[in-house]
């Protein structure tokens, strides 16, 4: 197999437990890095940039740790901070070419992030990039941790960092949009349907209030699983004994990562279940689907009631952002609602694959870290940026139709179900099938039967007081 490399066709040497191996010079990876790009060619996929950053602030973490406990040179343990921070602010985020595809414990990219560090803190302290001096990879970068260890607790801040800044507004956002729908649209009175067929009536408020309370009901679940991944595995090192690490590092790294991040991380009750498995974000995953199946009905909805605008229902009227066919002049299409849709099956597709990863941690490790991550945080962000773009690009500039809701109303068979508790339910489906059959309104259908006076259908079907039931009331 062909050889990574460089650009400049210039390399350092670098060694490993394996050997010598040449690396870019412009590089801050060393040779660990260097093999995983040369031996998994596999897919596109690189390691998303969000852990990385997570990475970088668990490193810092580590290493304000392991100087605390007087296990780690302050002057090596600075340089590490610096190094680490700059990784944790997307300073060198070209540093980290690791494909997703590799070692199913994250070794790798664990690695990377040793090394990119590592190779930092040398320079920052006058040292020759690659020599591993004064600043160690493994010994310093490394110091009381293992990737069993590390990585999923990167996995957990990764998820629960992208959660606070992306998700949760997007889905609050997106809350706040339809409750302003419901409000708006609260004395328009339109035809229900049930089985894609006529129904009872309701308000076009109402049913966004459906929209409006699915959104909100997955509130809890996400602040669930939220607040169960903010407990981490780290100390419990390579199966979880904590074997190389302090007594007290677990606790000082939860503290310390708690400063850094703003968030209150803690240690695991149990270091071995979250290196085994991953059942936190199964339980995450679980929740985004859920969010991914409102969504999707959402999305679908509003594309079918905006249908149209003269062969379809048209009772929605869309905002035209952009043209919607390169052959037929000035149709437009439900961009957005299909955008949020395809969001919605490729969400529910990486629930399958986080499901079936979690439940692979054969004993001590579950080696489906990289891939449940992955889909993870792609989940996330495709939910996020869906739902922003949804709101701002459609809903808020959505409209209703009133000439086209009400003429679908007044042509509903199903307002005779407000004759039920006056003429009984047989003589009002006499009333509905001779209005179908004879293609007439109910109200001529009821007076030609003999079952009610004008007057009489007028007192009892009045569709906005059908909206109100009293049962509700």
């Amino acid at each position: 197999m062909q050889k990574s490399r460089p650009v400049d066709g210039e390399y350092r040497v670098e060694t490993d437990s394996l050997g010598h191996l040449n690396v870019p010079k412009s590089a801050y990876w060393g040779a660990q890095t260097q093999r995983s790009l040369d031996n998994f060619r596999i897919g596109s996929e690189t390691m998303p940039a969000v852990l990385i950053h997570a990475l970088g602030m668990q490193k810092r973490a580590a290493a304000e740790a392991n100087m605390r406990l007087k296990k780690m040179p302050n002057a090596i343990g600075r340089a590490i901070v610096k190094a680490a921070t700059e990784v944790g602010a997307g300073l060198h985020d070209s540093h980290f070419p690791l494909k997703v595809w590799q070692t199913g414990s994250g070794t790798q990219t664990n690695m990377n992030a040793n090394e990119v560090i590592a190779n930092l803190a040398i320079e920052m302290l006058g040292g020759e990039m690659g020599s591993k001096d004064p600043v160690h990879p493994n010994d310093h970068v490394n110091m009381s941790q293992s990737s069993n260890d590390t990585f999923p607790t990167v996995m957990h801040m990764a998820a629960v960092l992208e959660i606070q800044k992306t998700l949760r507004p997007a889905l609050l956002r997106m809350a706040s949009a339809l409750e302003e729908k419901v409000i708006a649209f609260g004395d328009i009175t339109k035809i229900g349907r049930t089985h894609l067929q006529d129904a009872t009536p309701l308000t076009v408020g109402q049913e966004f209030s459906a929209f409006h309370a699915q959104i909100l009901a997955c509130l809890p679940g996400l602040d669930q699983a939220f607040n169960e991944l903010l407990s981490v595995p780290q100390g419990g090192t390579a199966v979880g004994t904590g074997l190389n690490a302090p007594a007290g590092f677990s606790q000082i790294f939860a503290e310390r990562l708690k400063e850094i991040t703003g968030l209150p991380f803690v240690p695991v009750a149990n270091t071995f279940s979250q290196i085994a498995a991953h059942d936190a974000l199964i339980g995450l995953s679980g929740v985004l689907n859920r969010l991914a199946a409102v969504l999707l009905k959402i999305g679908n909805d509003i594309r079918l009631l905006a249908s149209g605008p003269r062969c379809g229902l048209g009772e929605l009227v869309l905002p035209i952002n952009e043209p919607g066919s390169s052959i037929m002049p000035g149709k437009t299409n439900p961009t957005q609602s299909e955008a949020l849709t395809m969001v919605a099956v490729q969400v529910m597709g990486n629930h399958t694959t986080i499901t079936f990863g979690g439940s692979q941690g054969h004993f001590q490790l579950n080696a489906f870290k990289p891939v449940m991550i992955y889909n993870i945080l792609q989940s996330i962000a495709l939910l996020s940026d869906g739902m922003t773009s949804f709101t701002y690009n459609c809903l808020i500039g959505l409209s209703v139709d009133e000439k086209v809701v009400a003429t679908h109303l007044q042509n509903s068979l199903m307002l005779v179900t407000a004759l039920n508790p006056h003429i009984g339910y047989d003589n009002a489906a006499l009333i509905a099938k001779k209005a179908l059959a004879e293609g007439s309104t109910l109200k001529v259908a009821a007076i030609a039967l003999g079952l009610l006076t004008a007057e009489e259908f007028e007192a009892y079907v009045q569709p906005h007081k059908m909206t109100q039931s009293i049962s509700r009331q």
